[in-house]
């Protein structure tokens, strides 16, 4: 009994100490004096003017803690906030401290305002807060060798963490651009943490966000009721995220949810991850669903999602069939620690069958491998038809391209991708091809598609395309062979202005912020070689049948008729191209009826042909312009196209037709005289020479005496 008295008054001492000391302690407590200690301080460290309104209060039972007012911390030597807050609250157990153990009961932030921004050099505005790592402390064993001493393992015991209404900004100032989360709210139960041990957990974790980002909007809202991680065994219930985005005209809302998550600290297993989303671009809306098992591997920061299965639905009402569903089915793997990934993906819907694989040699900047590969696709089945008016505006002369868009090409800067296309068959802007085979290689902002090979139209082209974002630079070269042009003409361009087929060779370049600027700074060569077709919009022989009626006359002009048409047997014209105008001067058309030259150019740029062809009359026949044109045969009719590529309209110069027949005239007379007078001349020279061989043979008949 005495023993335990002993105790009791043991205990009753230091219990009676420690109330004095706690009392002597609140007692003592200057608040204002502490506040001006530790602004003096950071600003002596840290060059930061740190601002506490009010008096921190202090609390020592049951917990201790320590209760702040609004807080201010500026920018490093600067008056600029960085951080503020309304108020922040932090307790600690008192018992687990007599223990040599710290528990903080609750950690309250309120209001809490920080902005982080990533200046032009790459370095951080908190780069002074993080400070220089420290390395462990390296001690002598009793050999003398020194051994690097591990770091204390660090344990975390917090009840709860509460932080509301906190608003946090990220600047880029090399990129432009500023992401702001706010309205940021955190709350969680009991969060356990142990560094030595590897495990962790956290109970009724739950975070809501709003934030902008340019002129989108966004929210996101977390859930997680209890996640536990260990060595020996880890596990979560359902985890939870939805994620929204309000734009311009566009929105999406995400959703995913992980369930049954087993592992421990080095492996974890996901039992289903199943992903959600519902997105509308203008008209265009997009449903799908992803799920898949996920392993993660912790220590080698792999994850991988073996089973990928899901479905994409896209919806347009300019789309023909209004809606189409793509299956998805594949399986994707990614390692964070050498910045790898691969991905193998395969879909079918309507008749086409898509397999892909991408592999990434690096995240950032991006580096990736990939193969396409697809039998038949259609896409104007599936993609909604041009607008009238931007074929209007394609067609039209260029009057209106100060108001075009500007060409971006900056997506293909800062990545290198390398990849191979091939298609069965394929139709694109009514195009229709087949057998296509493209290599693709992006490097620096340039992609090079080389070599691009396809069947179109009973011919094949070869040759290649190269695309350069520094610049807006464009080069094409293509040899087609083979090719019925006309069918090609009316799908590519929607005009039927040449039949026939043969070979077609282009060698371009160009450059611009804008499709017309690119039009106007043409360049290169072209050239072409047709057999048996025509010339569509003007029939040549009939033209010229009412010749006698029409000689004299003014000059008419007619508008291109695609019913009528001038046939050839051979059609051939190179073309050289200089800031968007394209001139030829060899052009050379046959036909059992008439040759074709002439000269001209056709200005891409402005839509505009002005070219004067001159057409000489071979041979007559009754299909052909009939008795009436046999004195057309050798004569040569002018015959100019001009106008806009949509108008085009056709002018013989009757006159000028007139005035070359008269001059052909006169000098065909004066080759008639010219010959009638050689004529006379030689007559009389062969008469005298006769007359001198007459008197030269009896001249030698009378020396022999006969």
């Amino acid at each position: 009994m005495k023993a335990l008295r002993s105790v009791g008054l043991a205990l009753l001492a230091v219990l009676v100490l420690l109330v004095i000391a706690a009392g002597v302690l609140y007692a003592l407590f200057d608040g204002d004096k502490v506040k001006t200690e530790i602004s003096r301080v950071v600003l002596e460290k840290q060059q930061r003017t740190l601002v506490i309104d009010g008096q921190p209060k202090l609390s020592l039972w049951p917990n201790v803690g320590i209760a702040l007012g609004k807080v201010t911390l500026s920018e490093r030597g600067s008056a600029t906030q960085f951080v503020a807050l309304n108020s922040a609250r932090v307790s600690v157990a008192v018992m687990p401290l007599l223990r040599q153990q710290v528990q903080v009961r609750a950690l309250d932030v309120e209001g809490l305002q920080a902005t982080l921004v990533k200046k032009k050099d790459g370095s951080l505005n908190i780069d002074d807060l993080l400070g220089e790592p420290v390395a462990p402390a390296a001690t002598k064993t009793d050999s003398g060798k020194q051994e690097t001493k591990a770091p204390e393992p660090l344990q975390i015991d917090i009840a709860s963490i509460r932080l509301a209404d906190a608003q946090l900004t990220w600047r880029d100032e090399k990129a432009g651009s500023t992401t702001t989360l706010s309205k940021l709210n955190l709350s969680t139960g009991p969060v356990l943490a142990d560094t030595g041990a590897k495990t962790a957990s956290i109970t009724a974790l739950s975070l809501s966000a709003k934030g902008s980002a340019g002129k989108d909007v966004f929210e996101l809202k977390l859930e997680a009721p209890k996640l536990q991680l260990s060595p020996a065994q880890s596990s979560g219930e359902s985890v939870t995220l939805t994620a929204s985005l309000q734009g311009a005209q566009r929105s999406a809302v995400v959703n995913l949810a992980l369930s049954g998550v087993q592992g421990n600290a080095d492996a974890l297993k996901i039992a289903n991850l199943a992903l959600k989303l519902d997105a509308k671009a203008g008209d265009a809306a997009i449903k799908g669903q992803l799920s898949s098992p996920v392993a993660v591997n912790v220590a080698a920061q792999t994850v991988t999602l073996a089973q990928l299965a899901g479905s994409l639905d896209v919806a347009h009402p300019s789309m023909p069939m209004k809606q189409v569903t793509l299956p998805i089915k594949g399986a994707l793997k990614a390692d964070a620690q050498q910045q790898t990934a691969s991905l193998e993906l395969a879909t079918q819907f309507d008749e086409s069958k898509i397999a892909t694989s991408v592999k990434v040699a690096k995240f950032a900047p991006l580096a990736l491998a990939f193969d396409l590969d697809i039998d038949q696709l259609n896409f104007d089945k599936y993609l909604p038809p041009k607008p009238a008016a931007a074929a209007t505006a394609e067609a039209g002369t260029g009057a209106g391209a100060g108001n075009e868009a500007p060409l971006d090409l900056s997506a293909l800067k800062g990545h290198t991708v390398n990849g191979n296309i091939r298609i069965g068959t394929l139709q694109v802007s009514k195009l229709k091809l087949d057998k296509l085979n493209a290599k693709l290689a992006l490097a620096s902002g340039k992609l090079d598609v080389a070599p691009l090979s396809l069947n179109l139209y009973e011919g094949s082209t070869s040759g290649s395309l190269s695309v350069n974002a520094n610049g807006n630079a464009v080069a094409l070269k293509q040899t087609l062979r083979g090719v019925n042009v006309n069918p090609l003409l009316k799908d590519l361009l929607d005009k039927d202005v040449l039949e026939g087929r043969g070979d077609v060779a282009l060698d371009i370049t160009t450059r611009g912020d804008t499709v017309g600027a690119m039009k106007k700074a043409l360049a290169g060569n072209a050239s072409l070689a047709l057999k048996d077709g025509a010339i569509k919009g003007i029939n040549l022989a009939q033209s010229l049948r009412d010749i006698k009626a029409k000689l004299g006359k003014p000059d008419t002009t007619q508008q291109a008729n695609a019913d009528q048409k001038t046939d050839f047997s051979e059609f051939t014209a190179s073309f050289k191209i200089a800031n968007g105008v394209a001139h030829n001067d060899d052009l050379a058309m046959k036909s059992p009826f008439i040759r074709l030259g002439g000269a001209g150019d056709i200005d891409v740029g402005a839509s505009l042909i002005n070219y004067l062809a001159k057409a000489t009359v071979v041979s007559t026949g009754e299909g052909q312009g009939g008795k009436e044109a046999d004195q057309l045969k050798g004569l040569t009719v002018p015959v100019r196209l001009s106008g806009p590529f949509d108008k085009l309209a056709y002018k013989i110069e009757w006159g000028a037709m007139l005035e070359d027949a008269t001059k052909a005239s006169v000098e065909a007379k004066k080759k008639e005289l010219q010959a009638a007078a050689d004529e006379k001349v030689k007559a009389a020279r062969t008469q005298a020479e006769d007359a001198v061989k007459d008197k030269a043979k009896d001249l030698f008949k009378g020396l022999l005496g006969k």
